[in-house]
């Protein structure tokens, strides 16, 4: 096996940014696995550079040079800046592979523009490629494990990679650690709800934990577990264990259902000092906020209790919802939310349009078989600039409409200074002002408030979003050209649109149209 140049690329961004909360949070949002094939292909020999995009870089300058391979990870928010990439690069004679969310929702449409689309990763799939390492054209080759790796490397084995991009950091800096991977739910809206459950190995987590204890003052974990502490008392025995309570400090997002107040207690103890649990909808999903039998104002009060109880040990609390489920209708849960706000200050709320992300989830096949959905640009795709889902109980405009009323509720000024008061220690008070004041909140309220009018006046736009047009409003087309600045003449033709129902018929199924078209045939 010949030695390879290999570049690494993690889209952390879609695009230039000087959002304030991207300055702050960006380069503490590296994924891991992109430093696990860095560590994975230096074990087998080569030599590699790993580049972590945030949005304050000069990306053209900060790409790796004279390569043979590139590898860019990618959610699929930025899957056509790393289209864009990819053919500049083939265009040099490089190879190109993607891995990440993206490869793995949208493999099909990947394929078109990379030599390689990877979805599960482990050591024997990676040296696969780097043995073949070949151009792959017309169409890539999709390579995946038959499931998740059963370890990974460490952040010992990954600091060379880490430690860069923590350089980017100005105010803190969030180390990415994983206790497990898979989840042990089965909601059908989760692209982790098919993947079993499994711990890693929690020996080298208490080697991880040491080692960063010595070399950083005040270390932050970030953990990217989908449930962290599932294993509850297996993972905090570990880190007991490793270093003494204080040293470390933990950010987690982990279900509610698992956040009762002896644990609450021992995380504290701890150094948790940030939980990010789903609330998602006040009608069902109830089974990891352990109000299952609760709907309405009585699971508002339950949580909101329970949220009170979590922000009395652990100083910042987001709350996430996801709007536009099929279980809502009407202005009741956005209402309830509002009380829920009320009632639960020190809480941030972060909120999601419903979207429906390829093959990331069992639920996507019926909304695909429904014919509900919308082929908007893979950039708009982050769950809040674009929802590709028809919603199944609002009128356009008027879906528009609560969402806006609801975020301008979340982010006034009396609601900032409700969590401002509500909450303790500075760097809790100062994130949710940030959040509430920048792209979050003023952000996409604009954003929103510009949409609902093009849905209002335009009627092209509007067109569009029912669905009774295949032509893409100039408005996002000037978006994605502003975002990709001079990689915009890279983007393939075609490379903007996508087949929205491509996972329906990767299993032999038909869309609505496809049933149609044949029905008629006949």
């Amino acid at each position: 096996m010949r030695k390879l140049r290999i570049g690494i690329v993690d889209l952390v961004a879609k695009g230039p940014t000087k959002a304030l909360y991207a300055k702050v949070m960006h380069a503490n949002l590296a994924s891991i696995m992109p430093q696990v094939l860095g560590a994975w292909c230096e074990e087998a020999g080569h030599d590699v550079s790993l580049v972590c995009y945030t949005g304050f870089e000069d990306l053209v300058e900060e790409l790796p040079q004279d390569i043979d391979l590139l590898f860019v990870s990618a959610f699929s928010q930025g899957a056509q800046l790393a289209y864009a990439i990819s053919e500049m690069f083939r265009r040099r004679g490089v190879v190109t592979c993607v891995g990440g969310p993206h490869a793995r929702c949208y493999p099909q449409d990947a394929q078109k523009y990379f030599d390689y689309v990877f979805g599960f990763t482990d050591k024997a799939t990676l040296n696969e490629v780097l043995d073949d390492c070949q151009p792959q054209r017309p169409l890539g080759r999709h390579v995946t494990a038959e499931a998740q790796p059963v370890s990974l490397p460490g952040v010992r084995a990954r600091w060379k990679f880490i430690e860069p991009t923590l350089e980017k950091a100005p105010l803190f800096k969030i180390v990415p650690m994983l206790g497990s991977l898979g989840c042990p739910y089965t909601c059908s809206f989760c692209i982790d709800s098919v993947i079993p459950y499994q711990p890693l190995d929690f020996d080298e987590m208490r080697d991880d934990l040491r080692f960063l204890a010595r070399k950083m003052k005040k270390p932050i974990v970030g953990w990217h577990d989908p449930n962290f502490g599932v294993r509850f008392d297996d993972v905090l025995g570990a880190i007991e264990d490793a270093v003494p309570p204080g040293t470390i400090q933990f950010v987690a997002e982990s279900s509610l259902s698992l956040l009762a107040e002896p644990r609450l207690k021992r995380l504290a103890k701890n150094g948790f000092r940030a939980i990010l649990p789903g609330i998602e909808s006040w009608y069902m999903l109830g089974n990891k906020s352990k109000s299952r039998n609760r709907h309405g104002m009585e699971k508002v009060r339950q949580v909101s209790e329970h949220s009170n109880l979590i922000t009395s040990y652990i100083p910042y609390l987001q709350t996430n919802f996801v709007m536009g489920l099929d279980c809502d209708e009407g202005p009741d849960p956005f209402e309830f939310t509002k009380r829920f706000l009320d009632a639960s200050p020190a809480a941030f709320p972060a909120y999601s349009l419903l979207t429906s992300f390829g093959q990331a989830a069992p639920l996507n096949l019926e909304y695909q078989k429904e014919g509900r959905l919308l082929g908007f640009p893979f950039h708009f795709l982050n769950n809040h600039h674009a929802m590709n889902l028809k919603p199944k109980n609002y009128e356009w405009i008027e879906f528009y409409d609560h969402v806006i009323d609801l975020s301008k509720y979340s982010f006034s000024k009396p609601a900032i200074w409700r969590r401002l008061k509500a909450n303790r220690g500075g760097i809790p008070r100062i994130m949710n002002v940030v959040r509430a004041i920048s792209s979050e909140g003023k952000g996409r309220i604009e954003y929103f408030t510009t949409v609902r009018e093009k849905l209002a006046t335009d009627t092209k736009f509007r067109d569009y979003f029912e669905g009774e047009s295949q032509v893409l409003p100039q408005f996002f087309i000037d978006r994605v050209k502003n975002d990709l600045g001079p990689l915009w003449e890279f983007l393939p033709e075609g490379a903007l649109e996508h087949d929205a129902n491509a996972y329906l018929k990767s299993t032999g199924g038909k869309a609505p149209e496809q049933a149609r078209a044949g029905a008629l045939a006949h």
